[in-house]
């Protein structure tokens, strides 16, 4: 049985100058490909061509919120694929309403590509689909592929700001985006094969982290344990635990027994679906 394929094409918190900002690829066993956020400027699609994905090939875009480092990179993706693809699908982009009126925003300041942006979607110039806004309400269920959807889910971060819980295949991903320790999140995501958290630093600097609307991994590791999910990866990470993430996984450990690790850039791996 196919399984699920997950990429991270960038790990960094949105000030870390050693990685790429957040995004991650899901290919599902339907063959859907899902992108889970899209990091900042250009370097989504360099990160994804160094594994050998093309901007043509992302059909479907789950948002978390709105700041630059998890949305900046959709113009440029947008930009590659009409120049690859003039005449492709739109890019299907799926969030909260208010973090999509921001991208609204943010992709008519941009124009990389003449585009005219509405309520609905982007089209160029002679009349070409190349956006459509996708607003989710929690809890409601997306149909992304034959045997692939996904629903949303309210966490603490800026308002707008969702999770995002993807089954494919009959295995459950759950992906935090930026938040505080959130008892919606840990609902959400019960019984999950795997939880992608994000943590900022260690519960020492829970006052720290929490002020900027972040985690700590403690608060990761509690939530993965009071959810019980199998498997906690560890993302959005700040500068100071690039070369030496082990302080978030001992914090985690505090609270969670199951497999855990801290992602990095492109690193690769597969969650089974049989």
């Amino acid at each position: 049985m196919p399984n699920v394929d997950i990429t991270f094409l960038g790990t960094g918190a949105g000030m870390c100058v050693y990685r790429n900002h957040t995004a991650i690829v899901l290919d599902c066993p339907d063959g859907t490909r899902l992108l889970l956020d899209t990091a900042s400027g250009n370097s989504v699609m360099r990160q994804a061509a160094a594994v050998g994905m093309m901007a043509q090939e992302f059909e479907q875009v789950l948002l978390t919120h709105h700041h630059g480092d998890h949305m900046g990179g959709l113009p440029y993706i947008q930009g590659q694929r009409s120049l690859t693809k003039p005449e492709g699908p739109p890019l299907q982009v799926h969030s909260s309403e208010e973090a999509l009126e921001a991208v609204r925003l943010y992709c008519k300041a941009t124009r990389l590509r003449a585009i005219d942006i509405d309520q609905d979607g982007a089209t160029t110039r002679n009349g070409h689909s190349v956006f459509r806004w996708r607003p989710t309400e929690a809890g409601q269920r997306v149909d992304l592929g034959a045997t692939t959807w996904a629903s949303s889910f309210p966490v603490d971060h800026l308002s707008g700001s969702v999770g995002w819980r993807v089954e494919a295949g009959g295995v459950s991903i759950v992906f935090s985006g930026d938040t505080r320790f959130s008892t919606e999140l840990v609902e959400a995501s019960r019984g999950a094969r795997l939880l992608i958290h994000e943590a900022l630093d260690v519960e020492s600097n829970l006052e720290n982290a929490n002020g900027r609307g972040h985690s700590v991994a403690a608060g990761a590791g509690r939530a993965a344990a009071m959810a019980g999910v199998e498997e906690l990866i560890i993302t959005h990470i700040d500068s100071s635990f690039h070369l030496d993430p082990q302080p978030l996984i001992d914090d985690a450990r505090r609270y969670f027994d199951g497999p855990i690790s801290v992602a990095s850039d492109l690193y690769r791996m597969t969650v089974a679906t049989g």
